[in-house]
């Protein structure tokens, strides 16, 4: 398997020289040249397997670089069950009629992006150590891929992590979670600014050819194929979970800021796997809903991207649609380069020529959810099922209802432990949410966090003074 950029400036390369690479040299994402394919015989055999095993024959799928035996150490060290909440791996929990959630927030840090990271922890330490070389990982967060990204890379010696987030733009338990960690390869770094600011910072210093060989500079974001290649595993895993026969299909909905999450569905549906459709949510930030609802992709600036209750998706700009696009123009690079040209030049590109495939080929359809949609939400879904959900799995909960299909399960991906959003969830339900009792004392830990401004010099400076 090799890899390739979507903007066609990049010779073929290995998973393992991508892992450590975040973006491609032309500014492009590394993508596979073809996705492997998985056939109704396959499923079936996959259908007994632990949640470590299911991650070693998909990642095997997409990792021919690394031996067998190797990879399927990493899968089971980064999926042991006593590293994860709860009684089972990513449960399936019924909500009502044919919707259920796929429980995905039982990780370390109590968010969907552990199922990711802690693959991604173990496959980094696993790839310099055979290098004997060292890394600079430069991310942003909005919330969860940050704490996610720090507990899987904490104290790992050929690792430094430089962490991004929007200053006062988080809930006050993923602050906690990510500043009081002490670790010395562990910056955080709170920014003046909102996530795109933060992800605006990463893409110019990870542009800068020369600084980013210099640092060896590496990503730790949905813009790292490992990210989305882990990802992919856990939908294979919930049809596994929501059917019993070969030629059953599965609707996901998926809470959408950075579109990593549902870009890992789509590719799932695209190696075979039968799923209906991929209902993106949005919340008040409805950018990509827009997109799909009219062709035309507009983000928006800083000064329009609101700051709102579900805060991990106040994104405007999403940085893995490059991948969905690339394969909607037909997997051409000058195409695609021509469009991000003018998203650079005119602030939005139109292909509303191409709508009518959004749904019919891709299975994509799309929702937007509000402050009252998600708190009215959950307030039903925890009178009706004693379950409690976050804010963004509201969104996801809200949007799925809209698009539900006889016959068809429904799974919404859960994306965090309502306990990192107790403040919405006291509006809710009138009561705070329940804290794990390993972590109550969270906030009462020393925090370690440099302000600055929204500037990458600011931020390149931090760097070289510190890596």
């Amino acid at each position: 398997m090799q890899y390739v950029s979507t903007r066609g400036g990049m010779a073929p390369q290995a998973f393992s020289d991508i892992l450590l690479e975040g973006l491609a040299p032309d500014g492009g994402l590394a993508i596979p040249e073809h996705y492997p394919q998985v056939s109704a015989q396959t499923l079936a055999q996959w259908r007994d397997l632990s949640y470590a095993e299911l991650a070693f024959a998909v990642l095997s799928l997409f990792v021919d670089d690394i031996p067998a035996e190797d990879l399927r150490a990493l899968t089971q060290a980064a999926y042991d069950p006593s590293l994860y909440v709860g009684e089972a791996m990513v449960p399936v929990k019924p909500l009502q009629g044919d919707m259920a959630l796929l429980g995905l927030s039982q990780g370390p840090t109590l968010a969907f992006k552990d199922m990711a990271m802690q693959f991604l922890g173990q496959v980094f330490e696993y790839v310099l150590e055979k290098r004997d070389s060292h890394i600079n990982i430069l991310g942003a967060t909005s919330g969860d891929t940050g704490s996610a990204a720090e507990y899987a890379l904490r104290g790992k010696k050929r690792v430094n992590v430089f962490m991004l987030s929007p200053h006062g733009r988080m809930s006050d338990f993923q602050r906690a979670q990510m500043y009081s960690l002490q670790d010395p390869n562990i910056h955080n770094l709170s920014v003046k600014g909102v996530f795109d600011d933060c992800q605006d910072i990463v893409k110019q210093l990870a542009g800068d050819l020369d600084f980013k060989q210099s640092m060896q500079l590496g990503a730790v974001n949905s813009i790292n194929w490992a990210r989305i290649a882990a990802q992919v595993v856990y939908y294979f895993w919930g049809w596994l979970r929501a059917t019993d026969s070969a030629d059953q299909q599965v609707s996901f909905a998926v809470p959408s800021g950075n579109f990593g999450n549902i870009l890992a569905g789509h590719i799932a549906r695209q190696m075979g796997l039968p799923i209906a459709r991929l209902v993106l949510a949005t919340n008040e930030n409805n950018v990509l809903e827009e997109f799909f609802r009219t062709g035309i992709y507009r983000p928006r600036d800083s000064a329009h991207t609101y700051a709102t209750s579900s805060p991990s998706m106040d994104i405007s700009r999403a940085s893995n649609f490059e991948r969905f696009v690339y394969d909607l123009v037909g997997r051409d690079p000058d195409a695609l380069r021509a469009l991000w040209d003018q998203l650079a030049t005119q602030g939005y590109f139109d292909l509303s020529h191409l709508k009518d495939r959004f749904e019919s080929e891709y299975g994509f359809v799309a929702g937007q959810s509000s402050h009252a949609d998600r708190i009215a939400t959950i307030a039903q879904v925890y009178r009706e099922t004693q379950v409690l959900i976050d804010p963004h799995t509201a969104d996801g909960v809200k949007v799925a209802r809209d698009h539900m299909q006889p016959g068809v399960p429904m799974l919404v991906l859960e994306t965090a432990l309502p306990a990192k959003f107790s403040e919405t969830i006291e509006e809710a339900i009138g009561q705070p949410a329940p804290v794990p009792e390993h972590l109550q004392h969270l906030n009462d830990l020393p925090q370690r966090v440099v302000v600055m401004d929204a500037d990458v010099e600011q931020v390149r400076a931090y760097m070289l003074q510190n890596a």
